[in-house]
């Protein structure tokens, strides 16, 4: 088959989406490399450099306007390519298909849905965004001849949100990065540990620090159980991070709170594997993807009831109301203080995770392209 790719976020996000993206295409070309793969991408200047075979053609735009208008290249001018080049399957890897593809084409479309947190909590976002992003979603979810949900509870809310058939909704989840799942030589972890700054034991939560993921709920259980542990937070600032700073300061949390906004994706997994605790507290996602980082980094996770967690935790993780600090702080206590429950949630979610290997989602990929 010709199989092309919606690929910008791949290039050009860092994390969420881009990470989605790249391993998607990493995957697909390392197991099924028979294939042709073209990636669609308005740039290719100071991109995200990853994995992919020589053979995988990058096609950029060259007129002058789509090279200046790139969100208009993507929308309306990929769809006379995708007829040009005669794909066989175009995947609109973050939400979005191009303008009339489904008529400029033979191609059978296939977008990904992560989720629909613009729906869910509306105040999360700007009126203006959130009407576009609810008409491209809605779009293309109606011209794709198969939508991709990356969860059980994605599914369901396309389905209530945009009242897509169910019939047309393929559920195939993600996995993480694959250099989650070396262990990291205890030689590199003394090195991460001297670079950072790292306590010798310490509480970690990996993600966008925002309102949604809940972090401050983290330092207000440590309050509230008196715990000793300090709280190591990894992922992009934004405003909620003062949040965080004002009431460590206000609670002499100080020594206990250690903020990280820039640290290299080579250097997480071993990071991850000396964490006692990895605690994601996140009011809703649509998949949580630190949670496998976690368990294949053989870390126990508390994390959110409700949503998509179950899906993604398993049945060894701990489930907490994402507002309730004693039961926050219960759960950190049992942990520290309970060597074979630690060593049971580890045992466990470390085989839970395996479902969530890379062959088993490229071959989960494939079956749907092949259908």
């Amino acid at each position: 088959m010709k199989i092309g790719f919606d690929a910008k976020r791949a290039f050009f996000n860092s994390s969420g989406l881009g990470n989605y993206s790249r391993s998607t295409i990493e995957l697909l070309t390392k197991y099924y490399p028979a294939h042709k793969y073209l990636l669609y991408t308005p740039s290719t200047k100071d991109s995200i450099k990853f994995n992919i075979p020589e053979k995988v053609k990058i096609y950029e735009p060259k007129r002058f306007l789509s090279k200046l208008f790139k969100s208009y290249w993507r929308t309306f001018r990929i769809a006379n390519k995708i007829n040009e080049h005669k794909l066989d399957i175009y995947h609109g890897l973050s939400g979005e298909l191009p303008n009339k593809a489904h008529k400029r084409s033979n191609a059978k479309l296939i977008v990904t849905i992560h989720d629909l947190i613009f729906l869910r909590y509306p105040k999360l976002y700007n009126s203006v965004d959130r009407k576009i992003y609810y008409q491209k979603t809605k779009y293309a979810c109606e011209i794709a001849d198969t939508v991709i949900a990356i969860s059980e509870q994605t599914k369901t809310d396309i389905i209530n949100f945009l009242e897509i058939d169910e019939t047309k909704i393929e559920v195939v989840y993600q996995g993480c990065n694959s250099k989650f799942q070396k262990e990291v030589n205890t030689k590199k972890k003394i090195e991460l540990a001297q670079k950072y700054n790292l306590p010798e034991n310490f509480i970690l939560n990996v993600g966008t620090i925002e309102e949604r993921k809940n972090c401050l709920f983290i330092l207000k259980a440590i309050k509230h159980g008196k715990i000793k542990t300090p709280l190591i937070v990894i992922g992009k600032q934004t405003e909620y991070q003062e949040k965080l700073t004002s009431f460590a300061s206000e609670n002499n949390l100080e020594d206990m709170l250690f903020i990280y906004n820039n640290i290299p994706f080579e250097d997480l997994p071993g990071i991850y594997q000396q964490a006692e605790i990895f605690i994601y507290p996140s009011v809703f996602e649509g998949f949580g993807i630190p949670i496998i980082e976690a368990l294949y980094s053989k870390v126990p996770v508390i994390t959110t009831k409700g949503g998509v967690f179950s899906e993604t935790g398993g049945f060894s993780s701990i489930y907490v109301e994402p507002n309730n600090e004693e039961e926050l702080s219960k759960a950190i206590k049992s942990i520290l203080s309970d060597k074979k429950l630690k060593e049971k949630m580890i045992s466990e979610g470390y085989e839970f995770v395996q479902k969530f290997n890379e062959e088993k989602i490229a071959t989960n990929l494939m079956n749907t392209y092949l259908k």
